[in-house]
């Protein structure tokens, strides 16, 4: 039987936490070093470019492996990678396209990447169960799941399983990541991804530079194939009261 910890006891305990600064402590303040997170989203709202912004911040704690079993090293990922800048932290990052069973042989290796990203828990085969027994084997990492959304919820049962179980719980939602618990940062848990989109998909009052200053309401390519066509007709609406 494992000793019980009095008030004291848990008080006084220390943890390896993150030292987030800026946007990331404002947003999740300084989480624990190990243990699960889970990130979801529906497609388009920049689930993985936030996956990538928070690899690179975790690059600068230790190694990170991000293992694509969804789009594995599809010109889509590299397109990405791009965007994100990654190549300034390719000494610190790896990405794989493995089975769980691979990837967990892997992590049992020394020197072995501390924070492991899972895209997608969909293409991972894992039951609850299975997870379950994952975890406890890989304790000492920091594993984070990404999955698709069903509406605003994890798609399938096992996958909302794992979002309560979670320490730290992160739903993207036009281009913004907002924390549903256990960790929420002095703004209220919310991370901007791409800020012009965001400001648009959410009907904030900031309205792009770019945007606001066109002569002709014209979207320049990048929100042209990223923004749904409501939010385009919203951004020459205001444009046009401006």
């Amino acid at each position: 039987m494992a000793r019980a910890l009095s008030v004291s006891d848990l008080l006084n305990k220390k943890y390896k936490s993150f030292d987030f600064q800026g946007d990331w402590y404002d947003a999740f303040e300084n989480p624990e070093t190990t243990g699960v997170w889970f990130i979801w989203g529906n497609s388009g709202n920049g689930k993985t470019s936030f996956t990538l912004q928070l690899c690179k911040e975790l690059t600068r704690f230790g190694r990170v492996a991000y293992n694509s079993l969804e789009e594995g090293d599809a010109k889509t990922m590299q397109n990405a990678f791009r965007k994100t800048g990654m190549a300034s932290v390719k000494k610190k990052l790896l990405l794989l396209c493995e089975p769980i069973d691979e990837l967990s042989v892997r992590l049992d290796k020394p020197k072995s990447p501390s924070f492991v990203v899972i895209d997608s828990w969909q293409y991972a085969g894992l039951s609850f169960a299975k997870y379950l027994e994952f975890k406890k084997k890989h304790k000492n990492k920091l594993l984070i799941f990404i999955s698709q959304a069903d509406g605003k919820q994890p798609s399938g049962r096992a996958a909302k399983s794992v979002m309560y179980d979670a320490s730290l719980k992160i739903w993207v939602e036009g281009y913004k990541a907002f924390s549903k618990g256990r960790y929420i940062g002095p703004n209220g848990g919310s991370y901007t991804i791409w800020h012009e989109g965001a400001a648009l998909y959410h009907g904030e009052s900031v309205i792009p530079e770019k945007i606001k200053n066109a002569q002709n309401i014209n979207l320049d390519k990048e929100l042209e194939k990223q923004l749904p066509t409501a939010i385009k007709q919203l951004a020459k609406k205001e444009v046009s009261l401006n």
